[in-house]
């Protein structure tokens, strides 16, 4: 079976404590619950959680969606977005089945990253990992105001900006990353084809601003 392999990447350093990081798992909580009302994602989406303070972990491994289970997740510490770009990319070399000329391998992942601030490592050896690999889609999110855009646009083209990081803000676009898993899910069980641009996603809502 060929999966379709969903990263986030989710900032969880020290300006993320109280409301948002709150917001944050009720919003991983809200995404699993809705994708497993979709039986396209049920069949093809498994899902990963990295998560950046100081430094960055892999809080759950690639998973299944009716085996998910959310992990504890707290805020304190730097933004060490450049060591999970690393991360990211030793985990999708592990994690995901590549294509060979025998098998038809995974689908290309699609990775939505959050944060709230500026990275406080390097984040050009992180980027350098990152772009040796192969994604379908890259969708950065810039949570308030504190979150720079331009640097998120040396990750992906695909940049969103949300001008809180209050609960129904982040709410909105964790329901618009669902939405976008979804039409995923559909579009390589229907088309065979991977998802390769921002205009193949659900249009975002308000909450959710586009940069361009």
């Amino acid at each position: 079976m060929r999966r379709l392999p969903v990263y986030l990447l989710l900032d969880c350093s020290g300006s993320m404590f109280g409301e948002p990081i709150e917001a944050v798992k009720n919003g991983v909580q809200l995404l699993v619950s809705t994708l497993r009302q979709d039986p396209y994602a049920l069949e093809t989406a498994f899902l990963s959680i990295i998560t950046f303070d100081s430094s960055a972990n892999q809080v759950a491994p690639l998973t299944e969606l009716s085996a998910f289970q959310l992990p504890n997740i707290n805020a304190s510490g730097c933004t060490a977005l450049g060591e999970a770009l690393t991360l990211l990319a030793n985990r999708v070399d592990q994690e995901v089945t590549k294509t060979t000329p025998d098998q038809k391998g995974d689908w290309k992942p699609l990775v939505f990253i959050m944060t709230d601030g500026e990275p406080t490592d390097d984040l050009n050896k992180g980027l350098a990992e990152f772009k040796k690999r192969k994604f379908g889609m890259v969708v950065a999110c810039a949570a308030g105001a504190g979150a720079n855009t331009n640097t998120l646009k040396q990750i992906t083209e695909c940049v969103v900006s949300l001008d809180t990081a209050d609960s129904a803000t982040i709410k909105s676009f964790f329901k618009w990353v669902s939405a976008s898993v979804s039409a995923g899910s559909m579009k390589v069980e229907d088309n065979g084809a991977d998802v390769g641009s921002l205009s193949e996603l659900p249009p975002p809502p308000p909450e959710v601003n586009i940069v361009v």
